[in-house]
Parts: structure tokens; sequence; C-alpha cells
């Protein structure tokens, strides 16, 4: 798409970029720009691993023997 279609289209190629989440790219002076929906992140993208929390390899919890703690139910 050229920058001059852009420019008389702007709001319904927005709404169209918004709309099927897939970009469009403009030419403009022999280069290329990108129009593209920001992807929103779930709330579990933003947790920091803390290293202290598991101290050792998790692995061993997999193999550690818990029969002397199990009671039943």
């Amino acid at each position: 798409m050229r920058a001059s279609e852009l420019r008389q289209n702007i709001y319904r190629i927005l709404d169209q970029v918004l709309e099927s989440g897939e970009s469009v790219v403009i030419e403009r002076r022999g280069r290329r720009l990108r129009i593209t929906p920001e992807v929103e992140s779930g709330k579990l993208s933003r947790v920091q691993p803390d290293p202290d929390y598991i101290v050792g390899d998790p692995e061993d919890f997999v193999h550690m023997d818990w029969s002397d703690e199990w009671t039943g139910a």
C-alpha cells in the first residue's frame, strides 16, 4: 500500500488492522513501514522469576520420598 492510500483511508485501515490482527505494510520513499497491532499479554507474563523460591534442582522434588509424610485421607 502506498502512503497516499493510507492518508486517504487511515481510519478504515487502522480499524481493519485492529479487527483482523494482521499487519499492513506501507511503502514510502522506497522504504517499508509496518502497522501492527500490539499483542496484549496476560497477567502471568509480568510475573518475574524468584530464583530463591526453590533452592536446588526442582527435579529433586519429583523423586522425593513422601511416604513418611503421607497419612492417607
